[in-house]
């Protein structure tokens, strides 16, 4: 290679750089920057499944009233084409019947198990006395004003939909994000209705680590409102430590340094990008009580 030809070559790579990490501190130079219609700091995973039975209007009553800033649930569709609020698909874990929502009317459906697991902590149960499964609208009927994250559960094109209408009906889309870890119902979602802010898919949050680490992020449009990610160090907390391999702690080490970056959420942020990090053993109560 010539003097002159690596002369172009390291101009063009150095005006590449720094063009890069102008634009990741201040990207509003090339990008508008999204407006925010709400902020959350503490979201309630299935209204605190921690410390009430999980997706109960108990559970979504307990958080609001201590002062989440947004609740967090799944959504699922009846035989009748009710959309009920439920984590699984099929009931066994729930309620002890080997059962699938989507082939029961929902007068059909059991009542919750006095007391559930908290798949997300170790030998840790939560228990209530409402063990309803509840609809969405009841949710939406009750909490008029608080923000809404909404998990699709299933790739089902009626389950979109309907959803979709009980936000329009109850004037939801600036208070309501929606969205799931699938790439393809993440896109059915915004086809159905873009006036609602959606999640980054799985897939979508990959594709920006990827671009981060190669300093294409700062040239990319991104029509996503709220990046949401898992911690993988909770893993960690999941697992008894001598259970797992020597490797298996270091890809969660490796996981935790690549996806918890300052810049990436700092860059994000400025872009409008709310960043919800799913610390789902983080309960409410215990910000409560901080505070």
């Amino acid at each position: 290679m010539s003097s002159t030809a690596a002369f172009y070559l390291l101009s063009t790579l150095g005006g590449y750089l720094v063009t890069s990490f102008l634009l990741l501190k201040y990207p509003t130079l090339l990008h508008q920057r999204k407006k925010q219609r709400f902020l959350s700091k503490h979201i309630s995973h299935r209204g605190g499944a921690g410390e009430n039975l999980e997706n109960t209007m108990a559970a979504f009553q307990h958080a609001v009233t201590i002062g989440t800033d947004m609740l967090e649930l799944d959504c699922h569709i009846t035989k009748d084409e009710q959309v009920v609020v439920s984590h699984d698909e099929n009931l066994k874990r729930s309620t002890g019947i080997n059962v699938n929502i989507s082939d029961l009317k929902y007068c059909e459906l059991p009542p919750y198990l006095g007391k559930l697991d908290v798949s997300f902590q170790k030998a840790c149960q939560c228990e209530g006395k409402d063990n309803r499964i509840p609809l969405l609208k009841e949710v939406f009927e009750a909490f008029p004003n608080t923000p809404i994250n909404i998990d699709i559960k299933v790739n089902n094109n009626l389950l979109i939909k309907k959803v979709s209408e009980l936000v329009k009906q109850y004037r939801r889309e600036h208070i309501t994000v929606w969205g799931n870890a699938s790439y393809e119902i993440v896109e059915k979602c915004y086809k159905e209705n873009s006036e609602i802010p959606i999640l980054f898919s799985l897939q979508r949050v990959l594709l920006v680590l990827g671009l981060f680490f190669t300093g294409l992020l700062p040239f990319v449009p991104i029509r996503e409102q709220f990046f949401e990610i898992p911690m993988p160090s909770i893993i960690l907390k999941l697992k008894e430590p001598h259970t797992m391999s020597r490797s298996q702690k270091f890809l969660i080490w490796l996981s935790d340094i690549l996806l918890m970056r300052k810049a990436l959420f700092d860059h994000l942020t400025a872009r409008g990008i709310q960043v919800l990090e799913k610390d789902v053993l983080r309960s409410i109560r215990r910000k409560h009580e901080k505070t």
